[in-house]
C-alpha cells in the first residue's frame, strides 16, 4: 500500500513540476536511506542525479525530477554491485511533501543482500620484478580477504601490477584479471595475470616546441638517459621537473613507436613556453600609508639556462625600498640549485623607524620530489627604535613584536651574520589542506661564531605533522613543535628580538591571542628560549562545503635555553568551521583556555576572558 501511495505522490509531483518548468517546481529538502549499512551513505547519496537543496538562503536550489529519480532507483543498484552486493535492490521509497507543497523529503528502503566477498587474491607471471617488489605489491593491493569485492579496488590492483611491470623494463605488458567463484558464489578468488612482453630500454629522445630555451636546459631535467632500463616512474619524474622549472605552459614526455614495441623505446619530449618576463604593478591607498606603489619584475630564463631574477620595489609613506632575488637552478647537477637575495628596506611610521639591509645566499638539494635540504648563509644590519608613546601604549604591543621589534627595550641594532640548515621532507597530497601523508621540517641556525656579528647563539627547531584519514572524509591531523635557542655567553643581548619564541593565536594554543603564550615581565609577555607545543584536529564534513572541526592544543615557552617541562603546559580545546574555497578554507574558531596563566596582562589589563576567536584562510596547520 504504501508503496501506491508513493507512487500517486510522484504522479503529482510530476505533473506540477510539468505546469511550472523543466527543472520542476518542488525543492528536494532531505534524502534518506534505510537498510544501509554496508556501504558510506555520504557516497551513495554523491552517487545520485537527485540532490539536496542548500541550508543556505543564497544556495543552489534542486528540483525533483521523476524521471532522473527513477534513474537513481537503478543508479543504487548498480553502486552497491560495484561494492560486491549484486543482490542488492530498492524495497521501496517515500517522497513526503511539506505543508506548502514546494518542498519534499525523499527516502529510499534498500536491501542489501550477502556480499561477494574476497576469497583470495593471486598474481601470476610477476616473477619478472624484484621479489621485494613484489612482496610490496601484494602487501599495498587495496583488496582484502574476506572483505566484499570492490569493482574499484580491482580496478586500482590492476593499475598497480601494471605500473609494477612497467617500472622494470616492460613498457609493452599487460595484466588479465579473472573472477573464480566459489562454491555458493558468494565468495570469489581474483587472479592478475602477467603478460610482460619485450623488456626495454630508453632510446634517442627527440624534443620539440622550445623556442628560446635550448635543448640542453631540458636533456638536463631528464630523469633518465639513453640506455636505462624503462621505468615509468622516470617518464613522470622528468615531466614534473619540466613542469615547476616554471618555463612551460605545457610539457609531456611520451614513448613514440610503441605499436611497433622496440627495444630501445625512444620518447619525445614536447614542450609550449610560456611568457618568461612577467611584470606587475600595484597602486594602493590606505588611511596610514597614504598611497602605495610597487613594481615586480621577473625573468623566468635569465641569461639563459633557465635562470630566474627578480627585483620587488615599494614606495609608501611608511615603507619603501629594494628586494633582489636570482636563482640557479643548476649547479653541477640536476638537483642542486643555488639563490641570492638582497635587500635595502626602510619602515617609517609614527610609531617606530626600522632599517634592514643585506642579503641571503643558499644552495639547495632537491633529493626527490618530497625532500630538499639547504644550507644558507644570512648577512644583514637590522636598526630599530619605537617611539617612547608607543611603546607605553599596551594596545599596540603585539604589532610591535609581529615587526620584530622589541618592545621591551625600545631599540636594537647590530649585525646578524648566521649560517642555516634546513631538511624538509613532505608526503602531504595537498599543501592547502592535507588528507593525508605527513610532513618534517628541521632547521638549524648559528650566528656570531664562524661568522662574527653583534649576535652570537645556536637556534634549533623542529616541525612534524601527520595526516590520517577515516574514509572518505574524516582527518585526524597531529602536529608537534619544538624549539631551542642558545644564546651565547648565556646572554640574552646577543639574541635578536625577532627569533624569540611565542605561543598563541589561529596557528598554535588557540585559547589565547597571539604572543600571549611565554614568560612574563611584570604580566607582560616578554618570549622565551624554548618551546614544545602539539595540536590534534578531527576534521570530519557536515554539509556541501562545510566542515567542523574539534581541536585540542597544548605547549608552552620558557624563558631558558632547554627549559622544557612537561608539567606545566598549557591546554585549549575547542570546535571550528571550514567552508572550502578555491583559495583554501576559510577557518573560524573558538578556542577556551583549559588552564590560565595568571597575572597575564592584555591589552594593559590582567586578563578575564578565557576563550579566543580567530578567522582566517587555510588550516591551523
Amino acid at each position: 500500500m504504501r508503496r501506491r501511495v508513493s507512487i500517486a505522490v510522484l504522479i503529482a509531483l510530476a505533473a506540477a513540476a510539468g505546469a511550472c518548468n523543466e527543472e520542476g517546481s518542488i525543492k528536494v529538502h532531505k534524502i534518506s536511506f534505510s537498510g544501509v549499512k554496508a556501504v558510506d551513505q555520504s557516497r551513495l547519496k554523491n552517487a545520485l542525479a537527485t540532490h539536496e537543496s542548500s541550508i543556505l538562503p543564497w544556495g543552489k536550489k534542486n528540483y525533483f525530477d521523476r524521471s532522473r529519480f527513477d534513474a537513481d532507483l537503478k543508479r543504487i543498484q548498480a553502486f552497491y554491485a560495484d561494492r560486491g552486493y549484486p543482490d542488492a535492490r530498492v524495497t521501496g521509497f517515500d517522497v513526503k511533501l511539506n505543508a506548502k507543497q514546494d518542498s519534499a523529503d525523499v527516502s529510499v528502503t534498500i536491501s542489501e543482500g550477502d556480499p561477494i566477498t574476497v576469497a583470495a587474491v593471486t598474481f601470476r607471471g610477476f616473477d619478472v620484478i624484484p621479489p621485494a617488489h613484489l612482496a610490496t605489491l601484494q602487501r599495498q593491493a587495496p583488496l582484502t580477504v574476506g572483505l566484499p569485492r570492490d569493482r574499484q579496488l580491482v580496478v586500482t590492483t590492476h593499475e598497480m601490477a601494471l605500473n609494477e611491470l612497467r617500472d622494470h623494463g616492460f613498457p609493452y605488458a599487460k595484466v588479465a584479471t579473472s573472477e573464480d567463484d566459489e562454491p555458493g558464489g558468494k565468495s570469489a578468488t581474483l587472479t592478475f595475470t602477467a603478460q610482460p612482453g619485450t623488456l626495454a630500454h630508453f632510446g634517442p629522445v627527440e624534443i620539440a616546441g622550445n623556442k628560446s630555451v635550448g635543448d640542453r636546459v631540458i636533456r638536463r631535467e631528464l630523469a633518465y638517459k639513453p640506455g636505462d632500463l624503462y621505468q615509468r616512474s622516470l617518464v613522470q619524474d622528468t615531466q614534473r621537473r619540466l613542469y615547476s622549472m616554471e618555463l612551460f605552459q605545457f610539457a609531456t614526455v611520451e614513448p613514440r613507436n610503441v605499436d611497433q614495441q622496440p627495444a630501445d623505446v625512444p620518447t619525445r619530449v614536447t614542450v609550449a613556453e610560456g611568457n618568461h618576463q612577467r611584470v606587475s604593478l600595484g597602486v594602493g591607498y590606505g588611511t596610514d600609508e597614504k598611497a602605495r606603489f610597487d613594481a615586480e619584475y621577473h625573468h623566468l630564463n635569465f641569461l639563459g639556462g633557465a635562470r630566474s631574477a627578480g627585483v620587488h620595489g615599494r614606495w609608501s609613506s611608511l615603507d619603501r625600498g629594494l628586494r633582489v632575488d636570482f636563482t640557479q637552478p643548476y649547479v653541477f647537477r640536476p638537483h642542486l640549485s643555488a639563490g641570492a637575495e638582497a635587500q635595502q628596506w626602510y619602515t617609517y611610521t609614527p610609531a617606530y623607524q626600522s632599517v634592514v639591509s643585506g642579503g641571503k645566499a643558499t644552495l639547495t638539494y632537491r633529493a626527490s620530489q618530497h625532500t630538499s635540504l639547504s644550507f644558507s648563509i644570512t648577512s644583514e644590519y637590522h636598526s630599530s627604535s619605537i617611539a617612547s608613546g608607543v611603546l607605553n601604549d599596551p594596545a599596540r604591543r603585539n604589532d610591535l613584536i609581529a615587526l620584530g621589534l622589541n618592545p621591551i627595550t625600545g631599540e636594537q641594532r647590530g649585525t646578524l651574520n648566521a649560517a642555516g640548515f634546513d631538511f624538509n621532507h613532505s608526503t602531504t597530497d595537498n599543501v592547502l589542506d592535507a588528507h593525508h601523508g605527513y610532513q618534517i621540517a628541521f632547521h638549524t641556525e648559528e650566528a656570531g661564531k664562524l661568522l662574527p656579528g653583534t649576535f652570537n647563539y645556536v637556534a634549533v627547531s623542529a616541525d612534524g605533522r601527520y595526516y590520517q584519514p577515516f574514509g572518505d572524509k574524516i582527518v585526524l591531523a597531529s602536529r608537534v613543535q619544538l624549539g631551542n635557542i642558545a644564546p651565547g655567553g648565556s646572554d640574552q643581548a646577543l639574541v635578536p628580538f625577532a627569533i624569540r619564541y611565542f605561543l598563541g593565536g589561529a596557528t598554535s594554543i588557540r585559547g589565547w591571542g597571539r604572543y600571549e603564550v611565554s614568560p612574563l615581565s611584570s604580566g607582560l609577555p616578554i618570549g622565551g628560549d624554548s618551546l614544545l607545543a602539539f595540536s590534534e584536529e578531527l576534521r570530519t564534513p557536515l554539509h556541501g562545503n562545510f566542515r567542523g572541526v574539534l581541536f585540542l592544543d597544548a605547549g608552552n615557552v620558557w624563558a631558558d635555553s632547554w627549559g622544557l617541562k612537561l608539567n606545566d603546559l598549557r591546554y585549549a580545546v575547542g570546535p571550528g568551521l571550514r567552508y572550502d574555497t578555491p583559495i583554501g578554507p576559510l577557518r573560524f574558531d573558538v578556542g577556551w583556555q583549559l588552564n590560565p596563566i595568571d597575572g597575564l596582562i592584555v591589552n594593559g589589563v590582567p586578563q578575564t576572558r578565557r576563550w579566543r576567536l580567530h578567522f582566517s584562510i587555510g588550516q591551523a596547520f
